[in-house]
């Protein structure tokens, strides 16, 4: 009895999502009425008759799309509608998924033109089994590796990579070893995959004025592709739908490289700069952070690979707050995410209260598959 009533309340759930979606879906596509009503009809039969809410390619793409519309934690929203969605509904081998990960790689890449794209695989059924699951945070990262002398590379990644390791891997030592694609399927044993040298593009930093970096090979990735986080659509989960937009200077050049949890690459850069670090009132990581990002933004522009500082990305979420204002929708907004690392006073964001409501389709945080 108790197995029927969480079937029920999940079917519930799902025809009232379903339904929601679907009417949204169509009126800001434009669809014809009557063959709106006439589609809603047929998926919310279908999901009393068997639980499964199968979406056409065109209501995926606008479900993916608004998906980035409602995310709370991210300030890049203005371009939401301009995202390219693979349907990879189709990839049930891991082989399938590594090549549709690489595609998506390399149209998001674009030789430093970068293009906002998401990539769908199948979503979770009823009972929760999930076809596909990708154990990577981002499908570009770098190894953080534990040694005698401390952390080498990154330290967000030591778990991971530790799990990489055990499945075979093997990396340079550098500080900036890419990590491998691992791929899981069917609810299977983990995979590893290698990442071609040409499906990564990298930007070797240099600030325009200053040695910061002396022999450390400081870079960055051009691409940042979320691939952990959950799509939901309608009431239906997808656990693999990794997406991309374009780095904003900051991320880079505030938290990657900056964070004492992470690269931790201001005492360097202070002291290259000859900073007096014996006191906190010297503003030495203030300092040595603003040319951090100098050079991140440098850098990037340098290889012609598109990046966006901190003021101009503040300007183009006004926008589409204004934007969704004209549509007669709440702009919704985490502020303590949207305020950039850097100067956020400088910002009409730090100025600004946002709605942190939740509001679907979304992406969602789901537990890592590994310890």
């Amino acid at each position: 009895m108790e197995t029927n009533f969480c079937a029920r309340e999940t079917n519930e759930y799902l025809l009232s999502e379903a339904e929601k979606f679907l009417r949204t879906c169509h009126r800001e596509l434009g669809t014809d009425p009557g063959g709106s009503e006439l589609r809603i009809a047929q998926a919310l039969e279908r999901i009393r008759s068997d639980g499964r809410l199968d979406l056409a390619y065109e209501e995926l793409e606008h479900g993916a799309r608004m998906a980035w519309r409602n995310a709370n934690r991210c300030i890049g929203r203005l371009f939401w509608n301009r995202m390219t969605v693979f349907d990879a509904r189709e990839c049930v081998t891991e082989e399938q998924v590594y090549e549709a990960l690489l595609r998506h790689l390399a149209y998001a890449t674009n030789g430093g033109e970068i293009r906002p794209a998401i990539t769908v695989f199948g979503p979770a059924s009823p009972s929760g089994e999930e076809p596909v699951r990708i154990w990577n945070h981002q499908l570009l990262r770098y190894a953080g590796y534990e040694t005698a002398e401390g952390i080498v590379g990154d330290p967000a990644s030591v778990a991971f990579t530790r799990v990489c390791l055990d499945l075979g891997w093997r990396g340079a030592g550098t500080p900036f070893d890419l990590l491998p694609l691992v791929i899981q399927t069917a609810g299977g044993a983990p995979r590893w995959f290698p990442l071609p040298a040409s499906a990564v593009l990298e930007v070797p930093l240099r600030h325009p004025e200053l040695d910061l970096f002396g022999s450390f090979p400081a870079k960055w990735y051009a691409v940042p592709v979320i691939s952990d986080m959950a799509l939901e659509i309608g009431g239906v989960r997808y656990p693999a739908a990794p997406f991309n937009g374009w780095y904003m200077g900051t991320e880079i050049g505030a938290r990657n490289l900056s964070d004492d949890r992470r690269y931790n690459l201001l005492p360097m850069i202070a002291d290259r700069m000859g900073l007096d670090r014996s006191r906190a009132s010297t503003l030495w990581k203030d300092r040595a952070l603003v040319e951090l990002n100098v050079a991140v933004l440098h850098s990037f522009r340098a290889a012609g690979v598109t990046i966006v500082d901190h003021h101009t990305a503040a300007q183009q979420f006004k926008s589409f707050v204004r934007n969704e204002e004209k549509e007669g929708r709440n702009a919704t907004g985490r502020w303590s995410w949207l305020i950039p690392p850097l100067s956020p006073a400088t910002t009409d964001i730090f100025h600004t209260s946002y709605d942190d409501a939740t509001v679907m389709p979304g992406f969602v945080y789901q537990d890592r598959p590994y310890s």
